[in-house]
């Protein structure tokens, strides 16, 4: 059932095209009275008219005689706003951004950490007039959006955060310029298979939603689902490879090597390396030793040069897989109880985005042994290269012949 709020809106919107700006605010200013205390405030957010506008609008009602003889200004009349008088306002703002931004217009790797009052502050330093809402607006508009801080805090910050988003950002450009696959990977969390409770609703007739289990026992015969992603920044492409065992390493770089022959390859037909983003923790840990090796194995079958990049700690939520893909997959099966594993796969295939997403997805059967201890020699043997900028972090495994 809609809101007063929202049948208001509703209101205004369809009659608001026959109205000029005089009866617009009588109108409004109408409303507002027949609120009450706080009506002003009400129809604003519902309409979109400023406050003063809609107090205009009062004042000319309680005042009828003067409002007969006030002016009706014309279409297109009134003050421009800053943004058509300062042509360069949009410019600076991107020059402001830009050195502290995990990435640029062209960027597969856009956010950015200054608030929008530091940079209304540094526009007006540049003789520009603005005001942090003019600034949010034209960040919205550039496709920027404000993160919510929930649970998106994981440990203190490390002091090279940023330049790790910096040189991730700088690499993930380079490749995508050269026409070589960036990946961004992560697990999804394990859901249970059944009929149980998934958070959300869809809709359904009246009175017959679907009924699940009140307490959320694992089915032991159903288990559980590791879906783990791969999002292909360049192509706007998904695939989950989703597993029915232990989330492991080995389990990780299978996913990437089954997206690389299932899809990879046939988009990429002259790559020589692959860029994968991946976070700094869980089955593709930056401090897995097996999570190195298995990507060795990859490298050798594949031929390909295979450059990590991890988030640095704290920062796992910044994973472009877990906005561009992962986001997407839970509202697509919010409300819906994952009863099989032919559900879940149906479900995580049918997610698409009016931006061009298209999703793949199959189940994987293996099993995948936990507790696999990598010995020194057996690192040893992994052609890996790393930066001289966080070699923890970002490193290149190459080819070679030594492991099978």
């Amino acid at each position: 059932m809609k809101t007063n709020e929202e049948k208001l809106q509703l209101r205004y919107e369809l009659v608001s095209p026959f109205l000029n700006e005089k009866q617009k605010r009588l109108i409004l200013g109408a409303e507002a009275k027949s609120i009450g205390y706080g009506g002003v405030a009400k129809v604003s957010r519902a309409t979109g008219l400023s406050r003063r506008a809609i107090s205009e609008g009062i004042k000319e009602l309680d005042n009828s005689e003067s409002s007969l003889n006030s002016r009706i200004r014309k279409i297109g009349g009134g003050r421009k706003k800053e943004i058509e008088k300062d042509k360069t306002l949009r410019k600076d703002l991107d020059k402001l951004i830009d050195p502290v931004t995990r990435g640029d217009p062209e960027s597969p790797l856009r956010w950015t950490s200054k608030s929008v009052r530091k940079l209304s502050r540094a526009l007006n330093k540049m003789g520009h007039k603005t005001s942090y809402q003019m600034v949010s607006t034209l960040l919205n508009e550039s496709g920027y959006s404000l993160q919510a801080n929930r649970k998106t805090k994981e440990g203190d910050s490390h002091p090279d955060r940023d330049k790790q988003f910096m040189h991730i950002n700088k690499t993930a450009k380079k490749y995508l310029k050269e026409k070589q696959p960036v990946i961004s990977v992560d697990t999804k969390k394990k859901e249970l298979v059944g009929d149980f409770k998934n958070n959300g609703k869809e809709l359904c007739p009246q009175g017959s939603p679907d009924k699940v289990r009140v307490h959320d026992f694992q089915d032991k015969e159903l288990g559980k689902v590791n879906p783990y992603g791969v999002y292909d920044i360049g192509k706007n492409l998904g695939w989950v490879n989703v597993g029915i065992d232990h989330d492991t390493a080995a389990f990780a770089v299978e996913s990437i090597r089954r997206w690389w022959c299932t899809m990879g390859i046939d988009l990429y037909p002259n790559a020589k390396q692959i860029l994968i983003t991946a976070d700094g923790g869980g089955s593709n840990s930056s401090r897995s030793r097996l999570w190195k090796m298995e990507l060795q194995k990859f490298s050798n079958e594949s031929g390909l040069q295979i450059k990590i990049c991890h988030f640095p700690p704290g920062t796992s939520k910044w994973n472009k897989i877990e906005h561009r893909l992962f986001s997407f997959i839970s509202q697509n099966w919010r409300g819906k109880p994952l009863i099989s594993h032919e559900v879940i796969i149906n479900l995580i295939s049918g997610t698409t985005t009016e931006k061009g997403l298209k999703v793949k997805c199959e189940i994987d059967y293996n099993t995948y042994a936990k507790g696999i201890k990598i010995t020194d020699d057996q690192l040893a043997k992994v052609n890996m290269k790393k930066d001289k900028f966080h070699g923890e972090w970002n490193y290149l495994i190459s080819p070679n012949l030594i492991i099978s």
